[in-house]
């Protein structure tokens, strides 16, 4: 019985070890960006544009919404995306596709945190864009290239 849980334990170690990098891979990391405020309808205040085309769209630049607790990984992207709308205002269409991307993190109990993947759309979009998450790291909080902000009386 002990060998089978020491078994166990190898093949565990070994495939965690193996699937998450020890050297974090996330470029825009900011400790020291302000922490995300909420509107009434509990959507990010977002008042800035990115310049940066890899910003959101890139694993290696995900959208960082970390907001005081990491319980619900989802909660956040969608506080961010509800503040968002398409090219010329249209409303935006999102769901999850899926987690990916495991890196090394000080802010979650096991040591490692996984990007949320998003596919966005609006009405009269031919190609849905894709938009990585990180609930786990701060950044500033920039609106990403090809969308824009949400009028606040929508």
């Amino acid at each position: 019985m002990k060998l089978n849980q020491f078994v166990l334990f190898l093949l565990l170690s070994l495939l965690f070890t193996s699937c998450i990098s020890t050297k974090n891979s996330i470029k825009n990391i900011d400790d020291s960006a302000p922490t995300p405020v909420l509107t009434k309808k509990n959507t990010f205040v977002l008042t800035e544009y990115s310049s940066d085309k890899k910003y959101g769209f890139d694993a290696t630049y995900p959208i960082n919404i970390f907001y005081r607790s990491t319980l619900n990984d989802t909660i956040n992207a969608g506080r961010f995306i509800r503040a968002l709308a398409g090219p010329n205002g249209e409303p935006l269409i999102y769901k999850r596709l899926e987690s990916c991307c495991p890196f090394p993190t000080k802010r979650s109990d096991i040591g490692a945190g996984m990007l949320e993947v998003f596919e966005i759309t609006w009405s009269g979009n031919i190609k849905p864009l894709v938009l990585y998450f990180n609930s786990y790291e701060k950044g500033k909080l920039l609106i990403p290239m090809g969308l824009t902000l949400k009028k606040e009386d929508d």
